[in-house]
């Protein structure tokens, strides 16, 4: 499957559906005097923009990388994804802006059966459009096609809504339009706050989720040889392009050119398993025939079971010749007290090995490994 052409067919089917909905709505509100119906139509066109803007971010994001950018042009969708999301917050709040003009000077509705008719329609084509939106932008993992599928799913409630107020006027000849205007409105506000706000988090850099760093963890383990993984680290580049560098815990007497082996191996099944490429591979070795070394290692151990915000304890070594002990520490973000508990694990121990330079590292827990 070709995802480009994945998003580009579906953002040409998105443009078709949304300017032909567009142009009926705008034709039934004019003739009919009804806001909600006419600002209808301009969501409609709204909606056309950002499949364009879908279409242009994935062939700019397609493009193969350079001397400027070698990591690629990826992160051009997570940009347009925001692009997207400030249009609809622009359309929420013109929408809002006039729903308010005419609550102060209320004009009345001319519904005809045509209209609602087409209204019904464009009710069914947004959910079928928006169904399927949204479903190819998960599959091709398009964080644009989703705000675009779910930015349609938004519409149908909007014209359902346009079709109760309709109900209700021609039944108790009561005229809601503008304060249905109104709360759709709100609605779409909402909903740009919202996919802004993730589109940012994305290109912030958000925390890769547990079933990628479950798979790379599961792929380096599957190695004999490596007795622990740590400190894993990605890098997101775009949906489809992600760079990680990782820290392994191997036997102090492996030879270089073991390792040498050891990590092309461990890079070459990571890609082949998860598609990350693994720019970086840390050694820590593991002293496992020295008595002094699991003595202090089981020191530690007893010293951070105390606190519970501890996740992990690696990276020990212990030197007898050099009098140095060096071991990192990984914590919970949501531990408040992250410096203090860090410093007290770092007192004990150096009351314990007084003799000895402490050099600690409080790692930042960054993926769940």
């Amino acid at each position: 499957m070709n995802r480009q052409k994945v998003i580009i067919r579906t953002g040409i089917i998105g443009i078709l559906a949304n300017v032909f909905l567009a142009g009926f709505k705008a034709a039934v509100g004019l003739i009919s005097g009804s806001i909600a119906v006419t600002l209808d139509a301009v969501n409609n066109l709204s909606d056309a923009l950002s499949s364009v803007i879908t279409i242009v971010s994935a062939k700019l994001a397609g493009k193969r990388p350079d001397k400027k950018h070698p990591y690629g042009h990826g992160r051009i969708e997570y940009l347009s994804a925001v692009t997207i999301a400030v249009i609809v917050l622009y359309a929420g709040i013109t929408s809002l802006v006039e729903s308010v003009k005419k609550i102060i000077h209320p004009e009345a509705a001319d519904y005809s059966a045509a209209a609602l008719i087409i209204i019904a329609v464009a009710v069914v084509v947004k959910i079928v459009l928006g169904i399927y939106v949204k479903k190819t932008g998960e599959q091709v993992n398009s964080d644009s096609l989703v705000a675009s599928g779910k930015d349609a799913l938004l519409d149908s409630v909007i014209s359902a809504s346009t079709l109760v107020a309709a109900a209700i006027y021609l039944i108790w000849g009561v005229s809601l339009e503008a304060w249905l205007a109104a709360l759709i409105s709100l609605v779409i506000i909402k909903s740009g706050i919202d996919m802004l706000r993730e589109g940012l988090s994305l290109i912030l850099g958000e925390r890769v989720e547990s079933e990628v760093s479950a798979q790379i963890r599961e792929a380096i383990h599957s190695f004999p040889a490596v007795l622990g993984v740590y400190d894993l680290i990605l890098h997101n580049y775009g949906p489809e392009y992600m760079l990680g560098s990782v820290h392994i815990e191997v036997d102090e007497h492996m030879t270089a050119k073991e390792l040498d082996v050891l990590e092309r191996q461990i890079a070459e099944k990571v890609y082949a398993e998860t598609g990350v490429g693994m720019a970086g591979i840390g050694i820590y070795a593991r002293v496992s025939d020295n008595a002094f070394s699991r003595q202090v290692y089981a020191d530690l151990r007893d010293i951070t079971a105390a606190y519970p915000s501890v996740l992990q304890m690696h990276g020990f070594t212990a030197d007898r010749e050099t009098k140095q002990i060096r071991f990192d520490l990984v914590m919970d973000y949501d531990e408040k007290k992250r410096e203090q508990i860090f410093q007290d694990i770092v007192v004990k121990i150096s009351e314990k090995y007084p003799d000895y330079n402490i050099y600690p590292v409080l790692d930042a827990d960054i993926t769940d490994i």
